[in-house]
């Protein structure tokens, strides 16, 4: 976006001013059946200049929520976040890209970091940004989860997304900074939740190891298990989130038993031929 000159501007308002004086932040959620908290997501957006929402296909209200926070719409069917954030990233041009999970909201003091940041235009390729997460009875302060710096604000072509398994990041092209004020993480609105989550993400890595070559099995999840435990628990002080904090590693250590047990899945009694 190219900066206009003040004097083209004579009416306009200082924020009026300072807004056509900076690069176009866009703000990008990916979605499907987020109702729970997308209209909270997008109203903490509402600083960008855009708000463009890639669907896939929800069959809740998700589509009415983000059309009547004054989102861009699209749908696509989901493959995968490698191919959603490609289709996504090929509609924003320039400027300024702000990325957010439908479970996320970004923070006052974020807001007004990204703000300063972008007007600053000091060339860096984009910013990671702290992100702190509600389980159980709340936010995590330790376990491993905060400050879980993440690359969330990015200028438009100088960032490339890598998949491993369930999980999706994003890397820089460039420099980079960090911003103050967090992301505010939602994931789970029960164990339950947690627990699908854990299966599915425990069969997608499982898939993804299996694909490399990996070798897994009884003894694997075992070991895998105790030690992301000792890990979450002990070594990243999990111990010092209460009864949040047990519960987490405790579904932290079942994830990484189930990811490599399940490398090895075995053929469950196919093709039922016994006597």
């Amino acid at each position: 976006m190219q900066h206009v000159p003040q004097a083209m501007m004579p009416h306009a308002t200082d924020a009026q001013r300072e807004k056509a004086m900076r690069p176009t932040i866009t703000a990008l959620v990916l979605t499907y059946n987020g109702e729970r908290l997308l209209d909270r997501c997008l109203g903490s957006l509402a600083f960008c200049d855009r708000i463009l929402v890639v669907d896939s296909f929800s069959t809740d209200a998700t589509v009415a929520i983000a059309q009547a926070a004054g989102a861009e719409v699209l749908q696509r069917k989901w493959e995968g976040p490698g191919p959603q954030f490609a289709f996504a990233l090929e509609k924003i041009s320039d400027g300024w890209i702000v990325s957010l999970d439908q479970d996320e909201i970004c923070s006052e003091e974020l807001r007004d970091s990204i703000l300063a940041a972008t007007a600053a235009d000091s060339g860096k390729a984009g910013y990671w940004i702290p992100r702190r997460s509600w389980y159980f009875d709340r936010f995590l302060k330790h376990s491993g989860w905060y400050p879980d710096h993440l690359l969330r604000l990015f200028r438009a072509g100088r960032m490339r997304v890598e998949v491993s398994g369930a999980h999706y990041s994003f890397h820089p092209d460039g420099e980079t900074g960090t911003l103050t004020g967090d992301i505010l993480h939602y994931p789970y609105e029960s164990f339950r939740q947690h627990l699908d989550k854990v299966n599915d993400y425990a069969q997608k890595g499982a898939d993804d190891l299996r694909a490399k070559g990996k070798r897994g099995g009884l003894c694997a999840g075992l070991c895998h298990g105790a030690g992301r435990f000792i890990r979450i628990y002990i070594i990243k002080r999990g111990f010092l989130d209460g009864r949040a904090g047990f519960i987490n590693a405790i579904h932290g250590a079942f994830y990484a038993f189930l990811k490599h047990l399940r490398i090895e899945e075995g053929d469950w009694g196919r093709p039922f031929e016994h006597k």
